[in-house]
């Protein structure tokens, strides 16, 4: 390294902390002690599958009106952001995240309230509350949310689905905000969506979505759960994942495929497919995200030389 460039790497590494204070300070500023705040938070336990460094900076705002605020100040100093669910389906590298973490956790953003068969459910709201409240007032078609480990925002993001049946199959309206900060109502029917995902979201936070449910009586809504989650509990892995690694390729489920090519039970590191469904890799304890992309990599060069099918990752991959 020249001389100048050492000079010029040293300045940057004295003035990035008092940027990412006066960025920090400023959310302090915009944000009223019901927000947290806090930086270098670690995200690993923050994921289903249990691995990923920390965030430079986490905000769970308190309000809209806190998110919005958020929001503004990381276009204003060119910080960038993503959002975070329940951790479902998601990878993230173990260098973490560079940027601000945002995850809509507060109670104000996870209420579920129902008038007639309709579900009012704000982003942060966990799916199995959803199913459970459902269930509670009569209400059918939101059964196969009970076992999906992650939130309303999430699902409307990735447009979430499981035993036969997909988010927006029952999604009436949705709410969201654009990054200027500004809400927005749409009906689902006009909203664009496709195989585990709606693109409006690559863009847009959701705020929150109204769903409708079809009456029935408490008892077969109970059996309906209890069915499907028989089911999940046989097909899936009890230990820690991300839930399917891959898109289902078309001519045959991925997790078929991979059984097939004998990959059940590989492993790098800490990461296994697993040996319960092979579109599963587990976390078996001591796994490091990096062992992951490792494993992933193996799986899908083994299917593009044996059967000449590109396998394309479905769980989300952030960070560096």
């Amino acid at each position: 390294m020249t001389s100048a460039a050492h000079e010029l790497a040293e300045r940057l590494r004295e003035e990035m902390p008092t940027n990412k204070e006066q960025f920090f300070a400023a959310l302090s500023a915009a944000t009223s002690s019901a927000t947290v705040l806090r930086q270098n938070e670690p995200l690993a336990k923050k994921t289903t599958l249990r691995v990923g460094g920390p965030a430079d900076f986490y905000v769970e705002p308190a309000a809209e009106v806190e998110l919005a605020a958020v929001l503004r100040l990381c276009g204003e100093h060119q910080v960038p952001f993503v959002m975070l669910g329940r951790g479902s389906n998601l990878l993230i590298k173990d260098g973490g995240i560079r940027g601000a973490v945002i995850c809509l956790a507060h109670p104000n953003f996870s209420r579920v309230e129902i008038i007639g068969n309709r579900l009012h459910c704000g982003a942060g709201a966990k799916l199995k509350t959803v199913a459970v409240e459902a269930k509670r007032h009569g209400l059918s078609s939101l059964e196969f949310l009970e076992g999906i480990p992650g939130s309303v925002g999430g699902a409307l993001r990735m447009n979430a689905g499981a035993m036969g049946s997909w988010m927006f199959d029952v999604v009436e309206t949705i709410r969201f905000m654009d990054c200027a900060g500004q809400a927005h109502e749409r009906k689902a029917s006009e909203v664009n969506v496709e195989y585990r995902g709606c693109p409006l979201f690559k863009n847009h936070i959701a705020l929150g979505a109204t769903l409708k449910g079809e009456p029935a009586t408490r008892e077969v809504v109970e059996q309906r759960m209890q069915t499907f989650s028989r089911k999940r509990w046989t097909s899936q892995p009890a230990a820690s994942s991300a839930g399917c690694i891959f898109k289902n390729p078309g001519p045959i489920p991925a997790g078929k495929l991979i059984d097939e090519l004998g990959l059940k039970g590989m492993r790098v590191g800490g990461a296994a497919v697993s040996d319960v469904h092979g579109n599963f890799i587990v976390n078996q304890g001591n796994a490091t995200a990096k062992d992951v992309l490792a494993l992933i990599e193996i799986v899908r060069q083994r299917a593009k030389a044996a059967r000449g099918i590109d396998l394309e990752t479905e769980v989300e991959i952030l960070g560096e």
